[in-house]
């Protein structure tokens, strides 16, 4: 099943039938249960409702966005060719008990499918990283799995691992979408992310890689995450990124970018 935000409202779509839910996000993370509740809400409508994916907005209300970083080794790379000074800490960060986790923005600057992300003005080398993310209850339970774009300012964070926030926490600095797989258990480890980038009819760039290639699985992130921490809305985690572009390229105004994960749909974001 997946959840769909709509202009006016929520849509679970299952099996190519789609019905309204007259009830928010918030309230449904809340739920014991929500992937018993959403399939009996499904069986009971006896007619399915138009899908138009034109009006899709980020599926999220006040959830807070976090992030977990250097948790593929093809990100440790690229953040140690980063900055040759901090090299070493990175290294010790993708190898050590606990993991980064960094808060990465309030839901107002979050854009969904189709609407522009945004470069810092004052970055010189920016990039998509492209994430599963992971939709999680109050409780600290995983409930659903979306697509994110954790746009990053590779300089910025490059120049001192301090500066993080500036090089990832700016507005249209992340989008998610075009919904929410909810689902009881765990992707298939073989789950492929892909990337491609466009600039006017060229691809400039594209890769992919496998859910099997993250070092620390999900719930350990999760666990971190919620240690003396309360999410009364639930959470949203990116779980960090396995496909970097190489050093000599920078995202450019006009750049449409494609994110697409098996099972999930894709996440397509123009650069404005």
């Amino acid at each position: 099943m997946i959840l769909y935000r709509m202009v006016d409202g929520w849509i679970v779509e299952h099996n190519d039938k789609a019905i309204s839910l007259e009830v928010s996000l918030d309230k449904l993370l809340t739920h014991p249960d929500l992937h018993t509740f959403l399939h009996h809400r499904i069986r009971a409508a006896s007619a399915s409702v138009p899908l138009d994916h034109s009006k899709l907005r980020a599926p999220i209300e006040s959830q807070e966005v976090w992030a977990a970083g250097v948790t593929y080794f093809r990100s440790r790379v690229a953040r140690m060719e980063e900055s040759e000074q901090a090299g070493s800490f990175y290294d010790r960060v993708y190898s050590a008990q606990r993991p980064e986790l960094f808060f990465k923005c309030m839901p107002a600057k979050v854009v969904g499918p189709n609407a522009p992300v945004a470069i810092r003005s004052d970055a010189t080398w920016s990039v998509p990283e492209p994430e599963l993310v992971l939709v999680i209850d109050p409780k600290g339970k995983i409930v659903g799995y979306t697509i994110g774009n954790d746009m990053s300012s590779r300089d910025i964070e490059g120049e001192n691992p301090l500066y993080l926030p500036q090089a990832k926490i700016y507005d249209r600095s992340c989008a998610i979408g075009p919904g929410i797989l909810v689902q009881d258990g765990p992707l298939p480890p073989g789950t492929r992310i892909t990337l491609n980038i466009v600039r006017g009819q060229t691809t400039v760039f594209s890769g992919d890689t496998t859910l099997d290639q993250m070092k620390r699985q999900p719930e350990e992130l999760v666990a971190y995450l919620y240690c003396d921490q309360t999410f009364s809305a639930g959470c949203f985690l990116f779980t960090g990124t396995g496909i970097v572009p190489p050093d000599s390229f920078t995202l450019k105004t006009g750049d449409n970018i494609r994110i697409t994960i098996d099972g999930i749909g894709t996440l397509p974001n123009p650069v404005g």
